[in-house]
């Protein structure tokens, strides 16, 4: 863990994401560098990209979101879904909840949740277990950001946050109109003209709405 902790704060520098000011980020200034460098820190080739190391679209208007209706979190245990950099929980707990899981399969995400987290002087829970091959957890809100790049995994992810929603859990997705995102079911909550780059997407700035399932 020291060995990634050492990683991150020698690749990345605090930065503060253009949509969410208040909240301080290990962040990468380009993508294929930190790439490159995760794959030989690793030892290995073909790795997807470090998703930790930026602030998604779909992530800042989430936490965003979040945080200009702290309502939504408040008092809440919420679970945060393919974390990244933990954003969105760190959004959560910003917001007044209860507690923030942040879960991420990506092994430098526990490093990079925990140094994002010290960054804003909060503490938040972390597992690099795959929720998606259980049922939902009972808890009061999940969110997940950035889920539909790839068409298997959106419906996977997708069947699984309906199923949360059907246990009576809260849910909050954030997407810059990936490819296999359904709005059919879904309802917008908000929409953000989020700044971001051309490292990570096909414009400077992209409408990035937040959903959720109707009751």
């Amino acid at each position: 863990m020291q060995d990634r902790a050492q990683f991150i704060r020698d690749n990345t520098r605090l930065q503060r994401p253009p949509h969410t000011p208040e909240i301080q980020l290990w962040l990468a200034d380009e993508i294929t560098p930190i790439w490159r460098l995760t794959e030989e820190e690793l030892g290995e080739m073909g790795l997807p990209p470090p998703f930790w190391a930026f602030a998604w679209a779909g992530g800042q208007a989430l936490a965003r979101y979040l945080m200009d209706h702290p309502e939504e979190a408040a008092g809440k245990t919420v679970v945060d879904f393919a974390s990244g950099s933990g954003l969105v929980a760190i959004a959560a707990m910003k917001a007044g909840a209860k507690s923030a899981l942040a879960a991420d399969i990506d092994v430098f995400c526990s490093a990079a949740v925990e140094a994002n987290a010290t960054a804003n002087d909060l503490t938040l829970s972390f597992t690099d277990i795959n929720l998606l091959d259980a049922p939902p957890p009972a808890c009061g809100l999940i969110t997940a950001g950035d889920i539909c790049y790839e068409k298997p995994l959106a419906e996977r992810v997708l069947a699984w946050l309906a199923a949360a929603r059907a246990n009576g859990t809260r849910v909050l997705i954030g997407d810059p109109g990936r490819t296999y995102f359904p709005k059919d079911g879904l309802k917008k909550l908000a929409e953000y003209q989020v700044e971001t780059t051309r490292e990570l997407e096909d414009m400077t700035v992209k409408r990035t709405a937040v959903w959720t399932f109707p009751d």
